[in-house]
């Protein structure tokens, strides 16, 4: 199945947010650009919608931003199976 995405612009609309906090939190590495065509950056809409659900998350419990991106990351970790994992 094929991730649909989505521009910053779509995002400034659909969350509420500025340019400036999409350009913020994709530096820091809480959202992760997919692909670019011409000027443009472009996210997958699903892992933007899960992630700015867990960053609110995570703001409403008033840890900042460079601790979000630690557990986001931390929960990728997690989800991602290691090498090697299965018995011969």
């Amino acid at each position: 199945m094929k991730s649909k995405l989505i521009a910053a612009k779509e995002l400034i609309q659909k969350y509420n947010l500025t340019y400036q906090t999409i350009n913020h939190y994709t530096n820091l590495g809480l959202f992760d650009v997919v692909t670019k065509r011409g000027n443009v950056r472009l996210y997958d809409e699903a892992v933007i919608a899960e992630r700015m659900s867990k960053i609110t998350q995570y703001i409403n419990a008033g840890l900042p931003l460079r601790l979000i991106r630690k557990a986001l990351n931390d929960e990728l970790a997690v989800k991602i199976p290691g090498n090697g994992g299965g018995a011969a």
